[in-house]
């Protein structure tokens, strides 16, 4: 039997070749992923890089994929294939928000935690609450009739466990009058929405029945252009003055082409009647520098009408209605000699 040391070494208890981790722990610049984003089957690799990467940025962060592509060593292919998944899963949501001067931009949100925003969308669709409910709390109707009572005061984005406590199932007969009192009253049928009306347009300074047959044949035509901008009878008759006022100014069609497509938003505007109106008016340039003021203070020369000179027999126009100007120079310069 060989002796037993106790000052060995021990042996490593770990086995396989699987990972051994290292861990230290973070106390600045380090950023919480959820397993369920670093470890999701459905995702790949290069979407779950790139997720963390975007969780890992401050808001406001432009994350378009010519951004991504000139920060990072991937291709404009891979990130926006990446960028697809995620938006897929409910990572990457994109919402389309109005900013000053009427400009719709299209923003980007990250969600670390999909399910959690999920459920706060199931827990707002609770619309009924009875009379008689205490404060903070909305009664859902549960399983097989019986009812739910959980408190809106617990958030779902917290982790924390929501109690609901199971009233006991009554017979059918007991509840009746509890499912009638339960059931959402039917709301009167809205009518249609009206609409607001449209922004004012300039007006021109003239009536000239010319510029309106242009301005209506540029408003009808610039589907053409852009699918988007098609114009209802009505709209077209609102918006003829305002690009009549654009070609008073002596601004050409392509001119003013050019300046309602300019900027135009994601995914076209929402009214584009109201769009058109508003660069109509907002961009409307200035009236043309006319010399007419200049003009009327310079007197016009009389027009002296055509005469035969009576000495040398040519025709002239002058103020003399018998010689002309050399026949009177002439003229003149002898009497002076004499």
């Amino acid at each position: 039997m060989g002796a037993m040391h106790l000052t060995g070494r021990a042996r490593d208890a770990t086995r396989g070749g699987g990972v051994v981790h290292e861990i230290h722990r973070h106390t600045t610049h380090f950023t919480v992923v959820g397993n369920h984003l670093a470890q999701h089957d459905d995702l790949s690799l290069a979407a779950i890089g790139l997720a963390v990467y975007v969780q890992s940025l401050p808001s406001g962060t432009p994350i378009s994929i010519k951004t991504l592509v000139s920060r990072r060593c991937e291709g404009a292919v891979r990130i926006a294939a990446a960028l697809r998944e995620l938006e897929a899963h409910g990572y990457l949501r994109r919402e389309k928000v109005r900013i000053a001067g009427g400009r719709i931009v299209t923003r980007t949100v990250y969600c670390n935690k999909p399910e959690a925003a999920a459920r706060r969308d199931i827990g707002a669709a609770v619309r009924h609450v009875p009379e008689g409910a205490r404060p903070y709390e909305v009664v859902r109707e549960g399983v097989c009739g019986v009812e739910v009572t959980s408190s809106c005061a617990t958030s779902f984005g917290t982790g924390s466990v929501v109690s609901q406590p199971v009233v006991e199932q009554q017979p059918e007969a007991a509840m009746e009058p509890v499912a009638a009192a339960v059931s959402p009253q039917p709301q009167p049928r809205r009518g249609r929405r009206k609409r607001k009306p449209l922004p004012p347009v300039p007006q021109p300074l003239l009536s000239r029945p010319e510029l309106e047959e242009r301005a209506v044949a540029l408003l009808t035509g610039l589907r053409r252009y852009v699918s988007e901008l098609r114009f209802t009878a009505c709209e077209v008759e609102h918006l003829t003055p305002g690009v009549a006022a654009w070609l008073e100014r002596e601004v050409t069609s392509g001119e003013i082409r050019r300046a309602l497509f300019t900027g135009l938003p994601e995914g076209g505007p929402r009214w584009p009647a109201a769009f058109v109106a508003y660069r109509l008016r907002v961009d409307l340039p200035a009236p043309p520098l006319r010399p007419y003021a200049a003009a009327a203070a310079v007197p016009t020369p009389e027009r002296h009408p055509l005469r035969n000179c009576e000495e040398c027999d040519r025709g002239y126009r002058g103020p003399d209605p018998q010689r002309c100007r050399a026949c009177a120079d002439a003229g003149g310069g002898l009497v002076a000699a004499a």
